[in-house]
């Protein structure tokens, strides 16, 4: 048995459903298919958020225009007849249930967590709808079973849930392993669970490649597919380097370090339910199915090259905490650290010395944060600055620190083309080391530490 995670992005379209649900009929029988929302959905549906706390009138069409997206993909993917007025009625059901929440948002004038969570699931709930009537008209067994209704288990964490994987596999042996046996195709939508108050909590954005993961965890899947709009995992962005080559497999550190910063092919945690079972993720491309794709995998193989890729990410700014004797002084790293994940802000990394303590951010929370620190009284430090035109490049590979010389040749290579290195971290990770330079730098970068590893490129 496997489990097929579906992208948002592969959900886009006419033309890419309809494909879509040409795979799910070929290969989906007797497997459990997690589906993402359609593309641009969550974002309607938060961004909705906003328009309803301050405009009741606005609710009406917010729900109108989720209504007509819907709707003119099962116009194209449903035949008129029972399964269509079928959708629709399920369909209106829902937004029944979701237009109801925004106009208690509009009335309690209050945004939470909760009510985020609840709001933000209803793209995937529509989406796994759809498909499953969709693949209903085509005549297959199909069902579709929501998360909170069979017991996906999670630790009740708002907008970061994480799940109870044994109460999760016990819940999901009794409600989906008979309809596995009969060989159905069981179709589920990713990205939330439910707490064991009975809360629906999500995994944060891009989380429905982990809840894919706590499915194939949980069921005992032989393998985890997840099909996605590019072609795998690659040793460098095309966009920068045309020659790059795809990786054909890799670790689950490997994985998870380019997850994070740089290739957002996979959320980073998919791999964190699989790694005690050893489950296999295979990386496809919904347009090229037959493609070999990237294998991730917990089995030792042989590397052909030093590194498996050079990558990079632009959303990245650094908030500067000077203060005197940092590593001398106890608490103040945990309390400037505290006081900005009170803030809501997520901290990517921390890089300290006796005079300075630098923390990687996304710079949409630069500014809110540096505002969180200087509101602290008294002050525990000498002073604040921000970097904000700055990039991230990440070398990653299974040699990075069982082979001498290494780093050398990326700060050699980095060197050679007059690009100065503002910061690096070498050490912590046993599979990759990261550069940070400036923003204007980076496709030079990339191409320079690519073509020093792949010269045959």
């Amino acid at each position: 048995m496997k489990v097929i995670k579906i992208g948002g992005s592969s959900l886009k379209g006419k033309k890419n459903i309809l494909d879509i649900l040409d795979l799910i009929a070929e290969r989906g029988r007797g497997n459990i298919i997690v589906v993402s929302a359609f593309g641009g959905i969550t974002d309607l549906l938060i961004d909705g958020m906003g328009e309803a706390l301050v405009d009741e009138a606005a609710i009406s069409s917010i729900i109108g225009l989720l209504r007509n997206k819907h709707i003119l993909v099962a116009r194209h993917t449903i035949p008129a007849g029972k399964q269509y007025q079928r959708y629709t009625r399920d369909m209106n059901e829902q937004l029944g249930r979701l237009e109801r929440l925004y106009y208690g948002l509009n009335f309690t004038r209050e945004t939470t967590p909760k009510m985020t969570d609840v709001i933000s699931s209803f793209g995937e709930r529509l989406s796994a709808d759809l498909l499953t009537c969709a693949l209903r008209s085509r005549g297959l067994q199909v069902t579709c079973r929501m998360p909170h209704k069979i017991g996906l288990i999670t630790d009740g964490k708002f907008g970061d849930a994480t799940a109870n994987l044994s109460k999760t596999a016990q819940n999901f042996q009794k409600h989906l392993s008979p309809l596995i046996s009969e060989g159905m195709i069981v179709v589920m939508p990713g990205f939330f669970g439910v707490s064991e108050t009975g809360d629906i909590t999500t995994f944060g954005r891009g989380g429905c490649d982990y809840s894919a993961a706590v499915v194939a965890a949980a069921m005992g899947a032989e393998i985890l597919e997840v099909w996605k709009d590019v072609p795998g995992y690659m040793s460098a962005d095309p966009k920068f380097v045309p020659e790059a080559q795809l990786i054909a497999v890799l670790s689950y550190d490997e994985a998870a370090e380019l997850s994070y910063f740089g290739a957002k092919i996979l959320h980073p945690r998919t791999v964190e339910p699989l790694r005690k079972m050893r489950i296999d993720i295979a990386v496809k491309s919904t347009m090229n199915p037959d493609a070999p794709g990237s294998l991730i995998s917990s089995r030792p193989f042989k590397a052909h090259h030093l590194i498996r890729s050079v990558a990079h990410d632009t959303d990245i700014a650094i908030l500067k905490v000077h203060a005197s004797g940092v590593g001398a002084r106890p608490g103040i790293l945990a309390l400037v650290s505290g006081t900005l994940t009170d803030s809501g802000i997520n901290i990517k990394s921390v890089v300290t010395s006796q005079t300075c303590i630098s923390f990687l951010l996304s710079r949409k929370d630069i500014e809110r944060g540096y505002q969180a620190l200087q509101d602290l009284k008294p002050r525990p430090y000498r002073k604040l600055s921000k970097v904000k035109d700055v990039a991230l490049v990440g070398i990653v590979g299974p040699a990075i620190l069982r082979r001498k010389g290494i780093a050398a040749r990326c700060f050699s290579a980095v060197a050679a083309r007059d690009i100065n290195i503002e910061m690096s971290s070498f050490g912590p990770s046993q599979v990759a080391l990261y550069l940070i330079i400036r923003q204007k730098d980076i496709q030079n970068a990339v191409e320079a530490i690519h073509t020093t590893f792949f010269p045959g490129s």
